[in-house]
């Protein structure tokens, strides 16, 4: 994948807002295959890592964070931001949460420091179908309309 397309999705997440601005994303960008596969047998949506030529694991610095749950929120935009951005270039790109159960070992692969708290892992490639997710109607998410 060409490295200009990962630049472009790294600088869409690091403008997403954050609390006093304090920016308290940090990634790191996995292509290394052996280091991919490390990963994939961490979580059950191994075959997106494995297949998906880019991985981007977001973590929380929290040596800037001033109110874990705001920059929790931030991660999120962040992360949101780094989707579109993909998707604008014709990418396919997938938000892993499920990995978090073992994001000990995920750092331990990735020789993080303590201060840095594993949030996601993206998975980004050229999508194998056009198309996009359903999602249930917008009646049933909206409670009210006061």
């Amino acid at each position: 994948m060409e490295k200009e397309k990962i630049e472009k999705i790294l600088e869409a997440a690091h403008w997403a807002p954050s609390g006093k601005n304090n920016q308290p994303w940090r990634f790191v960008v996995i292509t290394d295959r052996q280091i991919r596969e490390k990963l994939a047998e961490l979580t059950v949506s191994g075959r997106i890592i494995r297949e998906a030529p880019v991985s981007i694991a977001v973590f929380l610095d929290t040596e800037v964070s001033y109110h874990r749950e705001k920059d929790i929120q931030a991660i999120g935009a962040c992360i949101q931001n780094m989707l579109l951005a993909a998707h604008c270039q014709g990418l396919g790109s997938v938000w892993l949460g499920e990995i978090l159960k073992n994001a000990e070992k995920v750092k331990e692969i990735l020789d993080i420091p303590e201060h840095l708290d594993f949030m996601a892992l993206v998975a980004i490639g050229y999508p194998a179908r056009e198309g996009r997710s359903t999602r249930v109607p917008l009646e049933d998410v909206v409670l009210k309309w006061i």
